[in-house]
């Protein structure tokens, strides 16, 4: 049988198992949630920015907690910085945007600079250059919790966490799925695969536009 294909998300699956995924969704859910609990009480003027600074301090230490379990090298905890774990050849992050403004992620420099990486799994979505791929011993993916934007719509959770691969200038993405989607594809391992990889689904690509809608959130 002839060798798969390699594909973004197929590295991605081979590298960051399942388990950790399921964690980070829940962990940052549950942190979201705390956020808004920790808000109750304030003014009405106050109230979105403060739930969007708790959301990144809770969202951080949850995140931080999900990656500590899975032995996934999480980054100490300090201030405003970006929280970041390694599993396998991908880095993973995260960051908060009102859904539909993905234009937010390039807000933080080391964003920018970590999504830098993906130089090297460009070609997986540019066909002219997929000559040029060798097998990658580093690439970058977000977790996004995207939130609908308003205080007064589902301000407890968000409406969807993804997970998300820039392309190196972190103008657009090389893959993004709703976990939701992504987990679905763990059903659909190749047989005998999972001893060699950890987790390995064979998932569809997925090219998203480059071009999206600016916009403001909290990190």
């Amino acid at each position: 049988m002839a060798k798969p294909i390699e594909t973004v998300p197929s590295l991605l699956a081979r590298n960051v198992p399942r388990p950790l995924v399921l964690a980070v969704e829940e962990a940052l859910t549950a942190g979201a949630a705390r956020a808004y609990a920790g808000a109750k009480g304030m003014q009405d003027g106050h109230l979105p920015h403060v739930v969007g600074q708790l959301r990144h301090f809770h969202m951080n230490e949850a995140f931080h907690q999900a990656l500590a379990v899975a032995e996934a090298q999480p980054t100490p905890l300090r201030g405003n910085s970006v929280v970041t774990g390694r599993t396998g050849v991908v880095t993973l992050a995260r960051f908060n945007i009102p859904e539909g403004f993905w234009v937010n992620g390039r807000r933080s420099k080391t964003r920018r600079q970590m999504s830098l990486a993906n130089r090297a799994i460009e070609p997986l979505v540019q066909p002219g250059l997929f000559h040029t791929y060798s097998p990658a011993s580093d690439a970058v993916a977000f977790f996004v919790a995207c939130f609908s934007g308003s205080i007064h719509v589902q301000p407890e959770g968000p409406v969807s966490v993804q997970i998300a691969v820039p392309n190196p200038q972190m103008t657009g993405w090389l893959y993004r799925e709703p976990l939701s989607a992504f987990l679905e594809h763990y059903e659909h391992q190749v047989p005998g695969a999972a001893a060699e990889d950890r987790a390995v689904p064979r998932l569809k690509t997925n090219v998203i536009k480059k071009n999206e809608q600016d916009g403001t959130g909290h990190g």
